[in-house]
């Protein structure tokens, strides 16, 4: 079990919590009082000495878990050589983006280094507007593609545009399918006949002024709340926009290199889209970000139009291989799959004794608790979440803040070399700390 030996904040961690308050800003977003000084693993020590385990992987960036031997070694061994080298080719980065292009689907064969998943939703965007005659954006409610302006507009998440001003024109907006909470009323995927893509076509007959270019998605949409799609609705928009022209961008920044129980989201259906964009777990800890695409899209652009400081940098990129490399060898993309049934398996049996629970869903190691007042209302019950997170933090265990459109969704993604014992520890730990929450607001 983790160790707790202080009080909780302990002395030192006060101290950093009310530097914090001091000198950054409060835009930065809440979380437990949980300030980190080294992790291993799926193991983070704070500043105290109090040890946690980690369900959130840095928000879906750890991987293959905390300062792994071989992934430190890798970086280490870099920094010695070149940290940046701005347009210049070095071997690191040649060889990123051939490995990214051998272990991605077939038809993209190209790739781009960036820095962030914000750069490489902007990189996206402008290599669709320059190829296409069109300029106009698909996005979806819900969706979280960055904070940069061009990200910021295409998404449509809480946060994202209020208070900001004029978005980015062109950027067209429709509903995701969230089957628990069908914005359009259905009872659920069964009987539903996809009617949100139906209804893209109405959104598109109001709003366009005949300049589609593309359409932008997640596989999952991670900051909503860890929102699935139904089986087929991915086959049905890449047919949508095939019809029609336009280009597809799939935004797997959160849910590629074994997230999902495969090494890329996409690989779950039958679709083929044009551009894909990368990050987080890609370096699994240091800055690195890419698209991959296609050929036909990618080497429109003339040289010297896209470009990026430390895009592309030696020392990401050798981190980047090395993740791969960690990814591959201790067949991370299975264990993903595997630990994720059992805890699927597991929340699903929490769910018929606490009506609270009101939905669990999920892809390999990413799931989302959708916390209600009760299972008739399917009211949002964004206090008792925050609660249970706390309680979770008391006892050992790291989560994030709750998130998706009404605050009340628990995201689950722990490092992907987690064990099946620190899961059962992790679980026992997570049903005290609802029964805790529970017996508080009860």
């Amino acid at each position: 079990m983790p160790r707790i030996v202080t009080e909780l904040p302990g002395p030192r961690a006060r101290e950093y919590l009310e530097k914090s308050q001091q000198y950054e800003p409060r835009s930065i977003g809440y979380q437990e009082p949980l300030v980190w000084e080294k992790a291993s693993g799926c193991v983070i020590t704070d500043v105290d000495g109090n040890e946690f385990i980690d369900w959130c992987s840095g928000v879906l960036v750890t991987n293959v878990g905390h300062c792994h031997p071989y992934y430190v070694e890798q970086v280490k061994a870099q920094a010695e050589k070149l940290f940046n080298c701005y347009d210049f080719i070095s071997t690191p980065r040649v060889d990123l983006a051939e490995k990214l292009v051998e272990i991605s689907a077939p038809h993209l064969d190209k790739a781009f280094i960036v820095t962030t998943g914000s750069d490489a939703t902007e990189a996206a965007l402008r290599m669709a507007r320059r190829v296409h005659e069109g300029w106009e954006i698909i996005g979806f409610h819900g969706a979280f593609h960055g904070r940069t302006l061009g990200a910021a507009s295409v998404g449509a998440s809480l946060g994202v545009h209020e208070g900001y001003g004029p978005l980015v024109p062109g950027c067209i907006h429709a509903p995701f399918p969230y089957c628990y909470r069908c914005p359009l009323g259905c009872e659920g995927p069964e009987s539903c006949g996809f009617q949100c893509l139906e209804y893209l076509d109405w959104v598109v007959s109001q709003e366009s002024c005949g300049e589609l270019c593309a359409v932008i998605s997640e596989p999952y949409q991670g900051g909503a709340g860890s929102i699935i799609p139904p089986p087929g609705w991915f086959e049905q928009l890449d047919q949508w926009r095939r019809e029609r022209g336009l280009i597809f961008i799939l935004d797997e920044v959160q849910s590629s290199f074994g997230r999902t129980g495969k090494m890329f989201c996409m690989e779950h259906w039958d679709i083929q889209p044009d551009l894909v964009t990368l990050g987080k777990g890609l370096a699994s800890g240091v800055p690195c970000a890419a698209v991959i695409g296609t050929s036909e899209v990618m080497d429109a652009l003339p040289p010297g139009s896209m470009g990026s400081t430390f895009g592309g940098n030696p020392l990401s990129c050798v981190a980047a291989l090395a993740s791969i490399e960690i990814i591959e060898r201790e067949r991370l993309v299975e264990n993903s799959a595997r630990m994720g049934r059992l805890m699927m398996e597991a929340f699903a049996a929490m769910q018929q004794e606490y009506e609270q629970l009101g939905d669990v869903r999920g892809m390999g190691l990413v799931l989302g608790l959708e916390i209600v007042e009760d299972e008739a209302s399917k009211q949002p019950a964004a206090g008792l979440a925050a609660a249970i997170v706390h309680q979770c933090y008391l006892r050992g265990l790291a989560c994030i803040h709750p998130i998706g459109m009404f605050g009340n969704v628990i995201r689950v993604a722990p490092p992907l070399v987690i064990t099946e014992e620190q899961i059962g520890e992790s679980l026992d730990i997570f049903e005290a700390a609802l029964q805790a929450a529970l017996g508080d607001n009860g």
